[in-house]
């Protein structure tokens, strides 16, 4: 009796287990079918599911409206998205599709956000007053300029032209300018060292299979300085930029997304044409600006999973609303104090919005990753002999002679600008 008991139990877990191993099986050749994500660099999945949020959130005409003008002019968006009787059907991984509701006329629900629309706040004494801001000066500082290649010097003795450091300068001369209006400042960045963790040696896999990615047939290990017109090839220069460019601005986006939650982030930079070796400098006789919001993506970049993800929570989200205002009373002031032309876009890659012919849409990482308004900053050509002459001319308090002109330093006349930019949209947009 024990014996047949025993053997009945032996035969029932082996049973079991067989079943265990085939339902295994199953699911291994089930995630083997799974297609696989298609992601930029160093991205990860991402939830589709958490787009739930924003059923019933925009009307079908404005959806259209945003993609067509704004965010995939040109009709890039229509291999991904498809617009239906039921809604917007989007591409998410493989073949699947997430189907977006739209609203009923004038019955759309407010879309979830953390930050506040400026026409949601009452009029202050203070334009600002309420508003917080966060500060993004743009690349980094000290030696880690040089790797970035926003390094230069002409001559020994001569204050560098560093961008990462002069970035910092003035958002720290606009933080004190914000905050006399009222404002609450944040910084995302404030001092010239990075936010990640990650290094270029942790990132040499990645490179390397990005460089197979993109069909280089000769890969080398290390490039020979700035000046190596080869560099592209390495797996050392990719690691780099991988670094700076994408793991930096991952990690900035994490502590704007879940820690500071501002309401609006300025990224501040200074911008450049090609200059050569930083050894022996080119300078240009180009001087300009522009401001960027985000918008016109490429049907190449919203085949990636990540990327067209990351264009629906802005688009959904109602960043542009409050973007483009901020943007073009920014670009006036800055117009009228530096008297700078606009910068002419000869590429694909941006798209003229609004009326302001200083303010542009482009798909940048940080105004993708930031999922609030964010209005992007590039005045000045750092190469330009008026530029480098007022980099030498340093932090100065009042106004001097430089370069031809009485003005102030060039810190202090961005930081003004901007300050009073931000201030007269804050007026036009409170209620």
């Amino acid at each position: 009796m024990g014996a047949t008991v025993e053997g009945k139990v032996s035969s029932s877990i082996l049973r079991r287990s067989a079943m265990a191993w085939v339902a295994a099986m199953v699911l291994l050749s089930a995630r083997a079918q799974e297609p696989a994500a298609r992601l930029s660099a160093l991205a990860v999945e991402p939830d589709w599911t958490k787009l739930e949020q924003y059923q019933g959130t925009i009307e079908r005409e404005e959806f259209t409206r945003l993609l067509d003008t704004v965010y995939a002019p040109g009709g890039t968006w229509k291999d991904a998205i498809h617009i239906e009787d039921d809604g917007a059907h989007v591409l998410t991984t493989g073949t699947n599709r997430w189907v977006l509701r739209f609203a009923d006329g004038g019955k759309a629900k407010d879309p979830p956000r953390y930050w506040k629309p400026l026409d949601t706040l009452p009029i202050a004494s203070r334009p600002l007053t309420g508003v917080t801001i966060a500060l993004d000066p743009g690349h980094l500082g000290a030696e880690w300029a040089k790797l970035e290649e926003r390094w230069f010097q002409i001559g020994a003795g001569t204050t560098p032209v560093a961008e990462g450091d002069m970035t910092l300068l003035t958002a720290r001369l606009l933080a004190e300018k914000l905050e006399c209006k009222g404002a609450d400042v944040e910084f995302v960045r404030n001092n010239t060292e990075p936010l990640t963790k990650l290094r270029p040696e942790d990132l040499r896999d990645a490179a390397r299979a990005q460089l197979k990615r993109q069909g280089m047939a000769f890969i080398r290990d290390k490039y020979d300085g700035p000046a190596d017109m080869l560099r592209m090839n390495s797996v050392q220069w990719t690691s780099e930029l991988l670094f700076y460019r994408t793991a930096e601005i991952q990690e900035r986006a994490r502590l704007v997304n879940e820690e500071l939650k501002p309401d609006l982030v300025l990224c501040l930079h200074y911008n450049a044409e090609a200059w050569g070796d930083p050894k022996n400098p080119q300078l240009v006789n180009k001087n300009h600006m522009h401001v960027m919001v985000n918008g016109s993506y490429s049907a190449a970049e919203l085949a990636l999973d990540d990327v067209r993800y990351g264009m629906l929570v802005k688009l959904l989200s109602q960043c542009y609303n409050e973007e483009l205002p901020v943007a073009e009373h920014v670009a006036g002031t800055l117009a009228e104090a530096t008297g700078l032309p606009p910068y002419q876009y000869v590429t694909g890659n941006a798209t003229r919005v609004g009326s302001n012919p200083y303010v542009w849409a482009r798909n940048l990482l940080a105004n993708r990753l930031y999922q609030c308004p964010v209005v992007y900053i590039e005045p000045y050509v750092m190469n330009s002999p008026e530029v480098w002459a007022r980099v030498q001319a340093g932090n100065y308090e009042g106004r001097r002679l430089v370069a031809g002109k009485v003005r102030e330093s060039i810190y202090r006349e961005y930081a003004s600008a901007v300050a009073e930019g931000v201030a007269a949209a804050a007026k036009d947009l409170r209620k």
